[in-house]
């Protein structure tokens, strides 16, 4: 059996980036797809503008260890990516007692398919990895 999922979007906000008192480095992503929106009928619509009407979804993304550093440091707001993982389930208590349930995806893998924004001066990202 297999849990692969695999999804190509841009970075909703800055990565998020941590350390556990374990000393694991963790870095969370929020990753924006698009697909066609439709209509009652199953039928794919124009918007005001005349380009085909467009729903979004979130995706929560987590990477962990040097996966983590690298996306924090190299990864901004707006940047193209394509993430490679598992999904996962989470479930738990609130603080009211309240059952909650997330879903997000473990990342295995993430490339950058354009170039991020840095979090500095403008060469913030002139030792990114390469892109293909």
């Amino acid at each position: 059996m297999t849990n692969i999922a695999i999804i190509t979007g841009r970075i909703a906000r800055d990565p998020d980036t941590r350390e556990t008192k374990g000393g694991t480095n963790v870095t969370g992503i929020t990753v924006v797809t698009d697909r066609p929106a439709r209509d009652k009928d199953g039928k794919t619509y124009k918007d005001e503008n005349g380009y085909t009407a467009k729903e979004s979804e979130f995706h929560r993304v987590t990477c962990f260890n040097g996966l983590a550093k690298t996306v924090g440091q190299y990864c901004s707001k707006g940047q193209l990516v394509s993430v490679q993982g598992r999904i996962h389930y989470t479930q738990w208590e609130d603080k009211d007692g309240v059952t909650r349930y997330g879903t997000e995806i473990l990342a295995d893998k993430v490339d950058f398919l354009s170039r991020g924004n840095g979090s500095g001066d403008d060469n913030d990202n002139q030792d990114a990895p390469e892109i293909d």
